[in-house]
């Protein structure tokens, strides 16, 4: 048994970034492994972008807007 994923802290930018990212990621259908790939990162860079742990580079924007399916790079970024 894998023990929890530690979720991010929604008080920090990075934080609530981390939790729009995945919802996205989870609304596209994608799994973290297709998301990665797609986007043309290793995995466990995504975890981390997911995590709260990196933000992307701004470059990286516009492709995972791509990948998620949304029409403006604003969309990823956290309401607040």
């Amino acid at each position: 048994m894998s023990p929890a994923r530690k979720q991010p802290d929604v008080s920090t930018y990075s934080g609530r970034f981390a939790v729009r990212l995945r919802s996205l990621r989870e609304k596209a259908g994608l799994s973290p492994d297709e998301a990665a790939e797609a986007i043309g990162v290793s995995l466990v860079t995504l975890y981390d972008w997911e995590g709260g742990r990196q933000v992307p580079i701004l470059e990286r924007f516009p492709k995972i807007a791509e990948i998620y399916n949304v029409s403006k790079t604003r969309i990823l970024l956290p309401n607040e």
